[in-house]
């Protein structure tokens, strides 16, 4: 788990990255800077059986990949990381003639969203042996478990942390 502190950071403005395999099930981190900002997973119903590829079988990116492609994208629609980044980063910094702009439709939060991502943000990623344990790790860095702390935009709160074993 040390590497969604302590690994690579990767850039979303280089996105897309060929280090993030096209079949995995994972848990990733995001930061600005030093600060953890969210935590995430994908994969969640994959087994370990579907997670194998089959030579020479040409298969569509699932799990981690198409995940972190969506959060790089800026595409609100579908992606609650993308509209927390907006919602805390974007909008309150907007000024009054972007929010003309937007409301004449000629400027867009979604591209406003995927700049601020390219140029703030990074990832770190680990590949999981399935849904289940990406999904039992990202409960974990949810509610606490790095030295970085809570992710500022999706902690667990108190109450559902204590939950987990």
């Amino acid at each position: 788990m040390i590497e969604l502190q302590d690994g690579p950071l990767y850039k979303f403005s280089e996105w897309p990255n060929d280090q993030v395999p096209r079949l995995a099930a994972g848990v990733y981190t995001v930061w600005r800077e030093d600060e953890l900002l969210y935590a995430g997973m994908s994969g969640r119903a994959m087994k370990q059986e579907q997670l194998v590829a089959t030579p020479g079988q040409a298969r569509a990116a699932v799990g981690l990949w198409t995940r972190l492609k969506a959060h790089a994208s800026g595409r609100r629609s579908g992606d609650q990381f993308s509209v927390y980044v907006c919602d805390r980063f974007v909008v309150p910094v907007l000024a009054p003639h972007q929010q003309a702009e937007i409301g004449h439709g000629r400027l867009s939060l979604d591209q406003l969203t995927r700049d601020y991502i390219h140029e703030h943000l990074g990832y770190r990623f680990l590949i999981c042996r399935d849904g289940a344990e990406a999904s039992e790790i990202e409960r974990a860095v949810r509610a606490g478990s790095l030295k970085a702390g809570l992710p500022y935009l999706n902690p667990l709160k108190a109450k559902a942390a204590a939950r987990i074993d």
